[in-house]
């Protein structure tokens, strides 16, 4: 994925935030890049790579994202997403959390989430090293 360096912002490694999906696009502000500012209510800052399991929770608890919506092509495991950070928390505590990208995941998603859960569903651990 490509580094949006211009906006200043880092992800989990403490560099530029890298994409998290362009196909589905995704983002508070639907740039690809779990971006976040005073706007974002929701801290959509953790870009996951959704399961089917995590799609379901998600779904039982009032959030479908799997069902198609007008503007919206609907979720299927493997799509890259960036999640409200509370969601994943919440999904990371009844033991659905997906995996996280963290060069995609914005530094800001550790205030609501513990790092070391973010850090032990790195599918891009290999980035730490």
């Amino acid at each position: 994925m490509k580094a949006v360096a211009e906006t200043g912002q880092l992800n989990m490694l403490g560099q530029p935030l890298e994409s998290c999906s362009t196909a589905p696009m995704t983002g508070f502000f639907r740039t690809g890049c779990c971006e976040t500012d005073a706007q974002d209510r929701g801290s959509h800052t953790v870009c996951a790579r959704v399961t089917a399991e995590f799609l379901e929770f998600s779904k039982r608890r009032g959030n479908d994202l799997s069902t198609p919506q007008p503007g919206f092509p609907g979720l299927k495991p493997g799509d890259q997403w960036c999640l409200c950070a509370s969601r994943w928390k919440e999904a990371y505590d009844a033991g659905f959390a997906p995996p996280v990208v963290l060069a995609a995941t914005h530094e800001g998603a550790a205030t609501i989430v513990p790092r070391a859960a973010l850090l032990a569903h790195a599918i891009d651990s290999d980035a730490l090293n």
